[in-house]
């Protein structure tokens, strides 16, 4: 596989090619005049990035960073993969923007990518402009679909924060933001944390299934349009979900005439391993929701991939729903470049073989010598370390245990990614042998000083 090798710059030299400010002022003029998003705006002194290549970024002081954030978890094909910037700058060149009504040859090879992915009667795509917006549309096709209201969601979930999207979501950002009705929460498979006093993965899963048909009754199996689900729930903690499980919830929603949706918009398109995360497990969803990874956010992109039936319910009757940038050419091209890219340097199998060779046997290693490490979980390039002050108890370490992590690793030149009381693991699928031994290494060090300190 061909990954690009980051060229360090002058320090002071990197500017942006828009910009006529002189160098240095980044942060300035981002304190001044940017909101930044789920923060306190007072305190903040966000990392300046000026540039970035494979899995490296650097600062406006030519320092580099080891991109194991994969920013929000999206760059999955690594910054500034020549054949996405090229696909997009080409684009650029021939038609930059148009209509969603029209019909564009780069977004029907953009849709015609993605379908070839997925199962058999998925043949159709609707585009948005990011994940929120996706799950927005596939609970309203499925609400219209099946002239239903309500969605079943879990607690431990993020699916974006959009009206409906962020009250499906389970975590905190949905309490401060519950202003859309017909939404219905369960709880799902973690077996760390068991929630139904499960000892294997096999109780777990029997006994997770068990309450959400419970769920199902009491909140009516006529009232479900939907159940919504992400795949590998990715910020609440990469909890991938125990044999049998995904199955067991079709059989439910199947026998209810209820909509299966899932949301592969961290988990798909390499970050597993797999192509779709739902790959590696025996289900078949109605429809599948996407973003991040599919272009690796070089140009704004998501949407909603539609089983025949659903699809069909629209032939003849109009769907309420559309955005001014669907298909916007730019995203599609982008798309159409990642995806070829892809597949032509077999970066999904990267990740694969990364993930069970290198990530996984050395996080393993990492929690054989460090006891605050509580568990190792995960796949491809989508793992998290979930960090313990006590091994008996499993309590969570303090906040401030977190936040010394995460400078730790800055200071160290890796950008981390962290979330509760965890560690995510979650570099480019073009990551490198050689760059996870330098990630596992400062992991190593950061949490030899977080264990001195508890």
């Amino acid at each position: 596989m061909n990954v690009p090798t980051p060229a360090a710059p002058s320090p002071g030299a990197v500017r942006s090619p828009v910009s006529q400010a002189p160098p240095g002022t980044a942060l300035e003029l981002d304190r001044a005049h940017v909101f930044h998003s789920w923060s306190a705006q007072g305190s903040l002194q966000p990392l300046t990035i000026a540039g970035g290549l494979g899995c490296e970024v650097w600062d406006d002081e030519g320092r580099h960073y080891l991109d194991f954030s994969s920013q929000l978890v999206n760059i999955n094909i690594g910054h500034q993969h020549p054949r996405v910037v090229a696909a997009i700058a080409e684009q650029a060149q021939v038609l930059t923007t148009i209509s969603p009504a029209h019909a564009n040859l780069t977004r029907g090879r953009a849709a015609q990518l993605i379908t070839e992915r997925a199962p058999d009667g998925l043949d159709k795509v609707f585009f948005t402009n990011g994940g929120a917006d996706a799950n927005e549309n596939a609970m309203r096709m499925a609400r219209l679909h099946t002239g239903r209201s309500k969605i079943l969601s879990a607690y431990r979930s993020y699916h974006g924060n959009t009206g409906s999207a962020v009250v499906a979501t389970g975590d905190w950002r949905r309490i401060p933001n519950e202003f859309a009705h017909g939404h219905a929460h369960f709880f799902t498979p973690y077996l760390f944390r068991s929630d139904f006093w499960a000892s294997t993965p096999e109780e777990e899963c029997a006994r997770a299934l068990e309450h959400l048909a419970r769920v199902v009754e009491c909140e009516g199996p006529a009232s479900i349009a939907a159940i919504l689900l992400e795949t590998v729930p990715g910020t609440a903690g990469v909890l991938t979900p125990p044999p049998g499980y995904l199955a067991g919830v079709r059989e439910i929603a199947d026998k209810h005439g209820i909509l299966l949706i899932l949301d592969e918009v961290m988990a798909g398109f390499g970050r597993t391993g797999h192509w779709f995360a739902f790959d590696a497990h025996d289900v078949r969803p109605d429809l599948v929701t996407f973003a991040k990874g599919v272009n690796s956010g070089y140009v704004p992109a998501g949407g909603v991939i539609i089983d025949a039936p659903v699809a069909a319910t629209f032939d003849d009757r109009v769907f309420p729903g559309g955005l001014t940038y669907s298909g916007h050419p730019l995203a599609m091209a982008a798309i159409v470049g990642t995806l070829e890219a892809m597949a032509d340097e077999k970066i999904v199998e990267n990740a694969r073989t990364v993930g069970a060779e290198h990530i996984g046997p050395g996080l393993q290693a990492l929690a054989a010598a460090h006891p605050v490490i509580g568990e190792v979980r995960g796949s491809g390039v989508f793992w998290a370390l979930e960090l313990v002050a006590d091994q008996e108890t499993r309590a969570p370490v303090a906040p401030a245990v977190v936040g010394a992590v995460k400078q730790g690793c800055l200071d160290r030149g890796l950008l981390p990614f962290v979330a509760d009381n965890r560690l995510h693991v979650v570099p480019p699928c073009v990551v490198t042998p050689a760059e996870v031994d330098r990630a596992l290494a400062v992991y190593d060090e950061v949490l030899t000083e977080a264990e001195a300190a508890l």
